[in-house]
């Protein structure tokens, strides 16, 4: 990869929300970050140069619109932006981590569909591409008109998995009836059962689990799920599993956003491990919770940008057999 590398005219370019992703990004691809200046004046404007020349390259912009989600956002706008107006040749905005993707469809009158202002947003001010992770809706490629990879951490998720768990003893569980898809992919992968917890939400960051569908009696319960936020849906679904004979619980998540005190409801909880990609760059707060681990998505970032600079297949990252 690194001779292929080498002789394309690639650029990375790191915002300020996941340095030491794309630091571990540029090492796996064996490329230097493009010198960028990214600071705030006094009124917290934003100012960005590029300080390297970038005239008809092909280049990759490394930001999460993770929290501070709008000064993240703005960032990645405007550093898309700064390189538009330096001539690159092409720009792919990579965002492991996509935010707004909850707000993807109107809930009800007069609310908006944040998702699709993002993707008008990033389209406008000059992204020619978009590599992102595990959308909270896959439906959200379709609000962009440019090319847009939905890559997928399962691959990552599996072999961590299969070096840490004796396969015949897993159940894959679904935390709730909309991530059975997700669930089951996975659960392919590794040949192993499914199970579905039905969670009833009453309001936005609170559930209720109120039936398990499926046999987890003895099994090493797995929950998969696109991202933790408050965590009571992952502590909810542990208890319901646990109750109804799980040997033990374990979750896997993309995106660790941990909002509210999902620090100490995690820490707390009847979770075993919970572990997450390094989408979204982790707290000090978060490295401190004793049952929280971390998985790195560099590699298969580095890879996926790689075989985009190079005109090759995307997908093939995806085969059940990797």
């Amino acid at each position: 990869m690194n001779e292929a590398t080498e002789t394309l005219q690639i650029k990375l370019v790191s915002g300020n929300s996941n340095p030491s992703l794309a630091r571990s990004i540029s090492n796996h691809l064996n490329l230097p970050l493009t010198k960028t200046v990214c600071r705030r004046f006094a009124d917290l404007e934003i100012f960005v140069e590029i300080q390297d020349n970038v005239r008809g390259e092909d280049v990759f912009v490394l930001q999460s619109t993770s929290f501070p989600a709008n000064d993240n956002l703005m960032e990645l706008l405007i550093l898309i932006d700064a390189l538009k107006r330096a001539s690159a040749r092409r720009i792919t905005a990579v965002m492991p981590y996509y935010g707004y993707a909850r707000q993807d469809r109107k809930v009800g009158a007069r609310t908006p569909i944040s998702a699709k202002l993002v993707a008008n947003l990033i389209e406008r001010a000059g992204a020619n591409r978009i590599m992102t992770l595990d959308l909270h809706a896959g439906q959200i490629q379709g609000f962009f008109d440019v090319p847009t990879d939905n890559l997928f951490a399962a691959p990552v998720m599996v072999r961590d998995i299969r070096d840490n768990f004796e396969l015949k003893d897993i159940c894959v569980v679904s935390p709730d009836v909309g991530g059975v898809v997700r669930a089951r992919c996975l659960a392919k992968r590794i040949k192993a059962p499914i199970a579905i917890c039905d969670k009833r939400r009453n309001c936005p960051g609170t559930s209720e689990i109120m039936h398990v569908i499926g046999n987890v009696k003895s099994k090493i319960c797995i929950l998969i799920d696109d991202m933790v936020d408050s965590g009571g849906t992952l502590v909810n679904a542990a208890n319901a599993l646990i109750e109804q004979g799980a040997r033990e619980v374990l979750a896997y998540t993309t995106h660790g956003v941990f909002s509210k005190n999902a620090s100490e409801r995690i820490r707390n909880s009847k979770l075993k491990s919970l572990v997450v990609t390094d989408s979204i760059e982790p707290t000090e707060e978060v490295l401190s919770i004793p049952n929280v681990r971390v998985l790195s998505i560099a590699p298969l970032l580095g890879e996926a940008i790689s075989r985009t600079s190079r005109e090759q297949s995307v997908s093939t990252l995806f085969d059940s057999d990797n």
